[in-house]
């Protein structure tokens, strides 16, 4: 599945701006810790699928009368998702975002009386995005491992279209519905829905796979989530709202897409732990703890003496 999906400078300011002087920027969420996942349904009918990285993408297209700003992350998603296949209304998932392969491109124009300029790409100005969402060279390690991850961890599951995939046919089964979920950036997490596609892929009565896609944007306002212009790690710029004219921009509408390929079926869920997992690295640069190592039993030769 090819990764189309849509997910700063001397222009940069373009991206990460949240308003303008004669509107103050709405207030920052709070602060919070990394998120941990909800419980997941345990039915017999729950499979745990999941996500491939390498089929998956996050971008945005921010526009500006003088400039669009387009953020992709490539090969960016992990994580679980777990779908009640007769009852989607009850699953459940955590999905990370690494910031880290995230590129910015950029079209200009003098005037709005102009075309628009060819997409093209600024080492400076992805140098100043890291800086502005605090993941540059120059940001401490340990804030770099924490701003470097966003989480969508989803706690509902509405306006499904087909609630019961298992008792549809076909080798393909496309279902619709909303994921309302708690969204973590830099930081601050915010409540957010996303209205998806899924469509399965089945082999009989086996589902194989799920591809997801957003059909619509979700806004992601940069204030909320304190992301603001700085000239390095924790120092603001100097040059504030007043110096940018029509190169205004107050969120991020951020679509993406991603494959999760289905487990065994579970009669019973296990506890859900996050660090057992292949995001294992990961998740310890999120804060969770470290994967405790099982007790190794002492060779039989010591123990006779």
């Amino acid at each position: 599945m090819p990764p189309t999906a849509r997910f700063v400078c001397s222009s940069l300011f373009a991206l990460f701006v949240v308003g303008c002087d004669e509107e103050p920027p709405a207030p920052a969420a709070p602060e919070t810790p990394p998120l941990e996942a909800t419980e997941r349904p345990e039915t017999a009918t729950t499979r745990a699928f999941t996500i491939d990285p390498a089929s998956s993408a996050v971008d945005f297209v921010m526009v500006a009368p003088l400039e669009n700003i387009h953020g992709v992350a490539r090969e960016s998603m992990s994580g679980e998702l777990y779908l009640d296949l007769a009852n989607l209304s009850a699953s459940r998932g955590l999905v990370r975002v690494d910031l880290d392969p995230l590129e910015i491109f950029q079209r200009k124009r003098a005037s709005t009386a102009e075309e628009l300029g060819e997409e093209t790409k600024n080492d400076t100005q992805n140098e100043h995005a890291r800086t502005w969402l605090q993941i540059a060279g120059d940001t401490p390690q340990d804030v770099r491992d924490a701003n470097r991850y966003a989480q969508f961890n989803v706690v509902e599951v509405t306006n499904v279209s087909a609630n019961d995939v298992l008792a549809m046919e076909g080798a393909e089964r496309v279902v619709t519905l909303n994921a309302t979920g708690d969204f973590r950036l830099h930081g601050r997490t915010t409540r957010k829905t996303a209205r998806l596609e899924l469509r399965f892929q089945f082999e009989g009565d086996a589902p194989r796979s799920v591809a997801i896609r957003t059909l619509e944007p979700v806004n992601v306002g940069l204030a909320e989530h304190e992301v603001h212009p700085r000239s390095a790690f924790d120092r603001l710029a100097e040059a504030t709202l007043a110096t940018l004219g029509e190169k205004v921009a107050e969120a991020a509408p951020i679509t993406f897409e991603l494959r999760a390929t289905a487990g065994e079926a579970m009669e019973a869920a296990p506890e859900l732990r996050l660090e057992e997992s292949e995001a294992a690295a990961a998740a310890a640069r999120l804060g969770m703890p470290e994967p405790t190592a099982a007790p190794t039993a002492e060779p039989a030769a010591a123990a006779a003496e």
